[in-house]
């Protein structure tokens, strides 16, 4: 099928999208919802700036909607995005929440789309795993659940970085994909990257016990 991305520049959104080629859709669009309030309950927010320029080092086409983030705000920032693009359907990168799930059902079946979500109530585990073994690299871009310091900002998500996540699991009842908001991801390379992206410029802010590193600006890093 021919489809759109709903890809925010994290994790999920990058290994969804990547499943999906290699079930032989076809993905030329990625789509982006920037929402005013922080606080959306549908899509992620932080560094939607720099995803342009994850859409150049995908070669697809970045089309951009935009809500104030109150829930009607959302959906109709996704349909207005979605409508008119000669797509047969969305793939997302959701896992667990019921919430997103329905409200975006609730678009795509105003719309005829299909909804494809490769990574839909799937193991955590495993799901992390094949996402290591996918070649994606991803780092924290932002913490906010208990066990998550301030250092833990700017860190890779590895092999390491899981085996600590799982330790946390145990001792706070965390979700290791950050499912229930724990921790944001930022993608700096997928193999549907023609090339790595490095962060040139960021901020970290930090107060009490959550924070977010506020990234700039990216570059390409070509082999």
């Amino acid at each position: 099928m021919r489809l759109a991305s709903l890809y925010s520049g994290g994790k999920d959104s990058s290994f969804s999208l990547y499943v999906a080629e290699q079930m032989g859709h076809e993905i030329p669009y990625i789509v982006n919802i920037v929402p005013e309030d922080k606080a959306s309950w549908i899509f992620h927010t932080p560094n939607l700036s720099v995803v342009p320029e994850m859409a150049k080092a995908m070669g697809k086409e970045l089309i951009l909607g935009k809500s104030t983030g109150e829930e009607d705000s959302d959906m109709k920032g996704l349909h207005d995005a979605l409508e008119g693009l000669d797509i047969e359907g969305i793939v997302v990168g959701a896992i667990w929440s019921d919430y997103q799930w329905d409200r975006m059902n609730i678009v795509c079946g105003d719309l005829g789309l299909k909804l494809i979500a490769p990574m839909w109530r799937k193991d955590q585990d495993m799901l992390m795993d094949q996402l290591l073994d996918s070649g994606i690299q991803a780092i924290i871009v932002g913490c906010y659940a208990e066990g998550l310091d301030e250092s833990w900002l700017g860190r890779p998500i590895n092999r390491e970085t899981v085996a600590e996540l799982k330790k946390l699991r145990e001792k706070y009842g965390i979700s290791i994909m950050g499912e229930g908001g724990e921790f944001e991801s930022m993608t700096l390379y997928s193999p549907s990257f023609d090339y790595a992206l490095e962060i040139t410029d960021s901020e970290k802010e930090w107060s009490r016990n959550n924070g977010t590193l506020h990234v700039k600006g990216l570059r390409p890093v070509r082999q």
